[in-house]
């Protein structure tokens, strides 16, 4: 963990430089050097350095004039005065201006690690304590991935057994399924959930700037690399970085992923040095890799590094019985941004909902229902506050005779067929033939009071196969005013 601290040393003395830089090297840290206080206040300004140790006395700008300067530009920042005896009254001013501590010349070199040390135990206790605020003060949890249809609790069923490990994962979905969501999801639910979520999205980068955003680079490195700079990885120290659309990345930059995955360590851009990768890899695609193999654009070794456990989220389309779970989410979501009382959604707005194909998937309908919420003036959402396209899949379901009947039956039947998998090959037309008829007879007896006679009529089949149905279905009946009926 220790070993992506970055400790900036300002000091007029070489020697003072040298012994520093060995000693925290030692520790694991990397250390850069500045000789005085304005190359000190400049290097200071690298969001990737972590800590300054600086004397008190240099030429030029002074060390407490220093410390003024880089607390206000990153009051952040922890600054560890270094000091000699004789001038311990200004070590007293420079706390006044922010220092986080000082130490003594000639310091113990164990007194000092055990310093610094605890300077970045308090700074992650800062960041895990944020990290939560930022959740409402409670872990993630599976709150903002919904569903209840069988492929989605197979993969809630997975993420659970996975809590434990630190396997490599492999999201595969279209765009809009809630892949990075799943990702945080896996993250916050581990033991690595204290530390970092870092997510870069591999197609949004340009491929020649890419490397350098997830390894880094040196200062130098190349034209514009005015300072070191920290890249994803060595930001997700101890914690998961997700690899958004890693179909996309270019072939040259696989063969660097695929050596963080085996070794477990990465060089910044124009550096000679590796470095450790303690990290968690949870990529995602929306691309066929199998083909991109086959196709020479991406490597088959790196493929099963990221095939280790393989997630495949279903399209919206493929799982509809989980709308209205998942637009009362996104209501009660909306609301809560709002400080409002969530609306509801009208029958005939979400009979528009089930007719849409979805190709946007789960972020086309969150923004369809965030955009009804600002429409309708009143607490109920209607059909003319969706859009457009929902209403023209409506119409066409309609023209084509399709029922909402029919669509509820279909979505219920896609979900039966996935939990029931093998387990009754060759009886499946019985076993929905007996699972449709029994609540049909059981309703129809309802509504005639058991009045056999009257419910064989409502069905359009005679009393006696209706009586033979009920044996056959175990159906007990309630008999009311059949005998007075016949009579």
């Amino acid at each position: 963990m220790i070993g992506t601290r970055q400790i900036l040393v300002v000091d007029d003395e070489e020697s003072i430089r040298w012994a520093l830089r060995k000693a925290l090297e030692r520790e694991g840290y990397q250390v850069v050097l500045a000789a005085d206080g304005v190359e000190g206040l400049t290097r200071a300004a690298d969001p990737s350095i972590d800590l300054v140790l600086m004397d008190i006395k240099m030429p030029g700008a002074d060390g407490l004039e220093t410390l003024s300067r880089i607390k206000e530009a990153r009051p952040e920042l922890p600054v560890i005065i270094m000091t000699a005896f004789a001038t311990l009254q200004a070590a007293v001013q420079a706390m006044k201006r922010g220092a986080y501590d000082y130490i003594t010349k000639p310091f113990d070199f164990g007194e000092l690690s055990i310093l610094v040390r605890r300077v970045f135990e308090i700074r992650e206790l800062t960041e895990r304590v944020a990290q939560m605020e930022a959740f409402g003060g409670r872990p993630f949890d599976f709150e903002g991935v919904v569903g209840l249809c069988p492929a989605m609790q197979q993969i809630f069923k997975l993420v659970g057994k996975m809590a434990a490990s630190d396997l490599t994962v492999l999201i595969r979905g279209e765009s809009g399924t809630g892949k990075e969501l799943l990702a945080k999801a896996i993250h916050y639910n581990s033991r690595r959930s204290a530390r970092p979520f870092v997510a870069i999205n591999c197609a949004a980068i340009p491929r020649d700037l890419l490397e350098s955003e997830l390894f880094g680079h040196e200062r130098g490195a190349f034209t514009g690399a005015s300072a070191l700079r920290r890249g994803k990885f060595e930001l997700a120290e101890g914690g998961t970085i997700f690899l958004d659309e890693i179909g996309d990345m270019d072939i040259g930059l696989q063969a660097k992923i695929l050596r963080v995955l085996q070794e477990r360590q990465f060089e910044r851009v124009g550096g000679e040095r590796p470095l450790s990768a303690d990290v968690r890899v949870i990529a995602a695609t929306n691309q066929n890799l199998e083909a991109a193999v086959a196709q020479k654009s991406f490597r088959e070794d790196l493929y099963y590094r990221l095939n280790v456990v393989a997630i495949n989220l279903p399209l919206l389309r493929e799982r509809s019985e989980d709308i209205p779970l998942l637009v009362n989410h996104f209501l009660h979501l909306f609301a809560e941004e709002q400080g409002q009382e969530p609306k509801a959604v009208s029958p005939e707005a979400l009979e528009s909902m089930f007719a849409y194909r979805w190709p946007g998937n789960v972020r086309e309908l969150e923004n369809a229902v965030k955009r009804a919420c600002v429409l309708a003036p009143t607490s109920l959402i209607l059909s003319e506050h969706l859009p457009a396209a929902l209403l023209h899949a409506e119409e066409i379901g309609a023209a084509g005779g399709r029922s909402s009947f029919e669509r509820m039956l279909s979505q219920g039947i896609t979900g039966e067929l996935s939990r029931l998998k093998q387990e009754r090959d060759g009886q499946i037309y019985s076993y929905f033939l007996v699972t449709l008829e029994r609540p049909l007879l059981l309703r129809v007896l309802e509504r005639t009071g058991g009045n056999q006679l009257r419910a064989a009529e409502l069905l359009g089949i005679n009393r006696n196969t209706l009586r033979k149905k009920l044996r056959e279905l175990g159906i007990t009946p309630v008999r009311g005013d059949e005998e007075k009926t016949e009579g």
